[in-house]
């Protein structure tokens, strides 16, 4: 650990953007909060709060920045994306495109308010987690995510007696699995839960990441109505509602994701996208032999200032659930020979350069949940599920923070003259660089000591005490 006998250069130049949005006193705490996730490997308010050298204090302050604080998490927000639109590198373009999905926030222990034992597809087993779903804006200079919002488990209480006061029926024979079997009384209240969740007093009784999804697009199409960018997801977020939805009532256009098993229609009846590939790389190899066109095409885009090639089949067909629609498959070797992957989108007249350039823009938020957990995402022992939430924005704000500065002339200006180093590279490079930035004001902490007649013991007393509290 850096122990910090100042603010980071970083905190300092960007506080002044959140200053309206906290109290004079919770401000402060902001400041030291955001130092802390920068600076401190220990991500925790006790960690954190262990760092500062100068006004060092106990750490119940910090603590009331996340649990009693008044101040407002969507405005906190709002000013994070004013920062990042107020840079031209960092402002939202007509070529941006926005993807959503989630992450697993783990923690040993279930004595945390909303937490659930959640199946983890990386590590293939169950644990107990916290689930972040991240709306997430990427271009071809930069990416953060936008909105976010944690999901809260099923209140299965809630939703019995919501379906009751809606006086919609449940079997008299599955009460008994209160009792009997409640894993399988929970499927059989969230059943119920998806076959009526088109109406509004159902839907309200609990918010699915689907629907949490929902929400946060709307929001963002709320707050940028001129503005039609692309949207991006995986194949669980390519479910044929939320397609709908994204197409019919916001408008949008969309780049999903298949699987091997969905099926297009043809005349002769429908097939898996499998034995479809399989048949059109057959007629590929012959059309070769025989010297005519090839079924998949060679095309080229450009990511992140990157050439990338792949091998291309592109056509509107129908797709069972999903009606028509543009069907990209993707191959990444001339031959064929890896595994195809398989994109819809409905834009009809797209074509696959563009269809793939849009979901390549996925990988970001993949990005941001791995980078955004180095920067403390899953890192709060706070169980208040507010306290909580409020974490994850200020990590936000830390990691937004580290993406404004390499397109800010006047910081980067600052920073180069203080440390002499090129500056430029990943967000972890930006975290180790303000480590460093900090490391050196340590330094002329020292030595502005020593001139001032201070001993070597004196002027390292109040940072030996910090590094041994």
């Amino acid at each position: 650990m850096v122990p910090l006998v100042e603010l980071p250069y970083i905190v300092q130049h960007y506080a002044p953007w959140f200053e309206s949005v906290f109290s004079a006193e919770a401000w402060l705490q902001f400041q030291r909060y955001v130092s802390g996730l920068l600076i401190s490997e220990n991500k925790t308010v006790e960690g954190i709060n262990r760092l500062f050298v100068v006004e060092s204090r106990h750490q119940s302050s910090l603590n009331r920045l996340l649990t009693q604080s008044p101040f407002s998490e969507a405005q906190l927000n709002q000013q994070r994306l004013a920062l990042l639109n107020s840079l031209p590198g960092t402002q939202v373009k007509a070529k941006g495109v926005l993807s959503v999905d989630d992450t697993l926030l783990t923690h040993y222990g279930k004595h945390f308010a909303q937490i659930a034992y959640l199946f983890d597809h990386v590590e293939k087993r169950y644990t107990w987690a916290h689930n972040l779903v991240t709306l997430h804006y990427s271009d071809a200079h930069t990416d953060y995510p936008v909105h976010f919002q944690l999901w809260k488990p099923p209140d299965l209480a809630r939703l019995e007696k919501g379906f009751l006061d809606a006086e919609i029926p449940l079997r008299e024979s599955k009460f008994v699995l209160k009792e009997t079997a409640p894993k399988k009384w929970r499927q059989y209240l969230l059943g119920v839960w998806r076959r009526r969740q088109s109406q509004p007093e159902v839907a309200e009784l609990y918010q699915s990441k689907l629907l949490i999804a929902r929400q946060l697009l709307r929001r963002w199409v709320a707050d940028n109505p001129t503005l039609k960018l692309p949207v991006t997801f995986d194949n669980w977020y390519t479910q044929p509602a939320l397609c709908r939805f994204v197409d019919q009532e916001l408008q949008l256009p969309y780049v999903g994701t298949l699987a091997a098993d969905d099926q297009v229609i043809l005349k002769e009846g429908p097939l898996t996208l499998a034995t479809f590939t399989a048949r059109l790389k057959q007629e590929h190899q012959e059309a070769l032999t025989e010297g005519k066109p090839p079924v998949f095409h060679k095309i080229g885009i450009v990511y992140k200032g990157t050439q990338e090639t792949y091998y291309s089949y592109c056509r509107t067909q129908r797709i069972h659930n999903f009606g028509k629609q543009r069907l990209v498959i993707n191959f990444s070797n001339h031959d064929l020979s890896d595994t195809p992957r398989y994109y819809n989108s409905n834009r009809l007249y797209w074509q696959s350069g563009g269809i793939t350039r849009i979901r390549r823009h996925r990988w970001p938020v993949e990005v941001y949940h791995e980078e955004g957990k180095a920067e403390g995402l899953d890192q709060y022992q706070v169980r208040d599920f507010q306290a909580i939430s409020r974490h994850i924005g200020l990590v936000a704000v830390t990691y937004s923070l580290l993406r404004a500065a390499p397109h800010d002339p006047t910081f980067l200006h600052k920073l180069q003259r203080e440390l002499e180093l090129n500056l430029e590279g990943s967000t972890p490079f930006w975290r180790r660089a303000t480590q460093a930035q900090s490391l050196w004001a340590l330094a002329c902490f020292i030595s502005t000591g020593i001139a001032q007649g201070q001993s070597v013991r004196e002027v390292m007393a109040p940072v030996l005490a910090t590094v041994c509290y």
